[in-house]
């Protein structure tokens, strides 16, 4: 199964972060190949969201909402099943910093 983990920021987190501890954890699941991919995003405050209204295409540059949350980054992960991504997810450092948001792909209907 595909899922889609999200990164989350929080306003209180349990411990400090540390980027020597993402990459304990993203090392050994690059190498066994169950992180597909994984990228760190730029702030929200550089966002753009693109909406088409009245056949117009309209952008708004961020900051967008009032809240302490942001996705920081997300990972693709390549696994059996939830409760292996869910193993998975709760060793990422921003799990006790943040929190992190896991979603399954869904197939594709047609």
């Amino acid at each position: 199964m595909k899922f889609m983990m999200f990164v989350v920021s929080s306003a209180q987190p349990d411990q400090p972060s540390d980027e020597s501890d993402i990459d304990l954890w993203v090392d050994p699941l690059d190498a066994s190949g169950k992180r597909v991919i994984g990228e760190v995003l730029a702030p929200a405050s550089d966002a753009t969201v693109v909406t088409v209204r009245g056949g117009k295409v309209l952008t708004t540059r961020g900051p967008f909402a009032e809240t302490s949350e942001v996705i920081l980054g997300f990972d693709i992960l390549e696994v059996d099943d939830l409760d292996e991504a869910v193993e998975i997810a709760s060793r990422h450092p921003m799990a006790r910093n943040g929190q992190i948001e896991l979603r399954a792909f869904a197939p594709w209907s047609q």
